[in-house]
């Protein structure tokens, strides 16, 4: 195992395209919903747990070895608004670019074969973390850190707000990522006796709603 290579993949310089994209922060702040810390950490908090337990469970159970294929699949069917499933499918393009570039491996190889266009990004990125040599757990925790950070960052740009602050609120979440990472990993080990029924598909329909108004906006500062 190589837990340094951890850094990397959490990493929000790694370039797998996630700069770009707010998480549905930009369409939360034009409608108030963020706008400080506090209402920030709140939306975070959600996004937490819900979108990132979902993302941090494919992550890990790619990254034990199950089949990516049938676990795109599972995404698409956690993943009910196109304007999402296309976002997920072009940053797994991206990390996909990336991992083959920094961990190269057979697997990848496989899945960017039979899914040209993109897989989705939490299962490029379990496969990624197998392929540096990182555990389940490991990859749930970059796959559910990745959550929160998009938008806290995103913020910064989109609010004028400290960094400081932005930063406080991710360290403020960590007991919660720490139980989110944990659950993510935990439902893939179910997977061998209960099948992909196990991992979790706990929804955000506000963020679905927002996420598909956003693809349609003439002018908008990040990708999603």
């Amino acid at each position: 195992m190589n837990r340094a290579a951890l850094f990397v993949l959490a990493d929000g310089r790694f370039p797998a395209g996630g700069h770009a994209h707010s998480g549905g922060a930009e369409a939360s702040v034009t409608a108030g919903l963020i706008k400080d810390a506090a209402s920030l950490e709140n939306f975070c908090r959600g996004r937490l747990h819900t979108t990132g337990l979902v993302t941090a469970a494919l992550a890990a159970a790619a990254a034990a070895g199950h089949d990516p294929l049938e676990l795109d699949a599972a995404a698409d069917a956690r993943t009910p608004v196109q304007a999402l499933r296309n976002t997920a499918r072009k940053l797994g393009r991206q990390m996909m670019r990336a991992a083959r570039a920094t961990w190269p491996s057979a697997e990848l190889d496989h899945l960017a074969a039979h899914r040209p266009h993109g897989a989705h990004q939490p299962v490029v990125l379990g496969l990624a973390a197998r392929s540096a040599g990182l555990t389940p757990l490991d990859a749930a925790y970059a796959a559910a850190y990745e959550t929160i950070s998009g938008p806290a960052m995103a913020t910064v740009r989109l609010l004028s707000l400290d960094p400081f602050d932005a930063t406080a609120v991710l360290a403020h979440l960590s007991d919660d990522l720490d139980r989110t990472a944990t659950a993510a990993a935990t439902a893939a080990q179910r997977i061998p006796e209960h099948g992909l029924d196990a991992l979790p598909a706990a929804s955000a329909p506000l963020l679905d709603i927002t996420a598909q108004q956003h693809a349609d906006w003439p002018v908008r500062l990040f990708a999603s």
